[in-house]
């Protein structure tokens, strides 16, 4: 009796080629930045059907078989280079540590260990570019992105679809907004400043009512 035909596995649609990954926390402030910059990119333009565009979030290694299935990578993030607040750098494959003592992105440890893993797989993508910036601010908590961080979207955009050009990829100006955004509705970033409370009804750097508690040295 013949078997059945085993079925396809599910791939992500990143396996079409490209990958172009924002990641980053849109509570931290300015750590959400490649999150907000890989939306802008989104809302501005289309994309061929071999290019997937991913709010990576917070996932952390559950982005590997993203990662895996994709020829090439893209990611925008934010970095600690020790640089002036909102610099903008561009990293290029070799330039990108897989493992280093030289702190990078601001999520060091789950981003560099899905590289080593995806290199550990031998299935590393050919190409893989990070454009960067160097955050303000970060301790404000349920914050959006600070003024001076901001202020560098656009740029990260054009060198995106520079990028995405020199690798071939023609990114197309939309006459519309997308018809689906890329992240849900309420991290949306106007919903998302426009709801959020104010210094009165929220703190903005910690929970006043555990820090007011006792201190350091001193007994219960």
């Amino acid at each position: 009796m013949p078997q059945p035909a085993p079925e396809e596995p599910v791939v992500p649609a990143s396996s079409a080629g490209v990958l172009v990954l924002g990641i980053g926390n849109v509570l931290w402030a300015d750590e959400g930045f490649g999150v907000r910059a890989v939306e802008a990119l989104h809302q501005r333009y289309a994309m061929p059907a071999n290019v997937s565009l991913v709010d990576g979030g917070t996932q952390g290694l559950y982005l590997l078989e993203y990662v895996c299935c994709a020829e090439r990578v893209l990611v925008l993030d934010s970095i600690d280079y020790r640089l002036a607040p909102g610099s903008l750098r561009i990293f290029r494959d070799d330039e990108v540590p897989v493992w280093s003592d030289q702190a990078m992105s601001l999520h060091q440890a789950t981003f560099q260990e899905l590289l080593s893993l995806a290199r550990l797989r031998d299935r590393f993508p050919q190409k893989i570019t990070l454009i960067g910036v160097q955050p303000d601010v970060l301790d404000d908590l349920g914050g959006s992105l600070s003024a001076l961080v901001r202020a560098r979207i656009d740029e990260a955009v054009e060198l995106a679809v520079a990028e995405l050009s020199a690798w071939g990829i023609d990114a197309v100006p939309r006459s519309e907004p997308p018809e689906e955004p890329l992240s849900p509705g309420a991290l949306a970033i106007h919903t998302y400043e426009g709801e959020r409370p104010s210094e009165t009804e929220a703190c903005r750097i910690g929970d006043a009512r555990f820090l007011n508690q006792v201190q350091p040295g001193e007994n219960a």
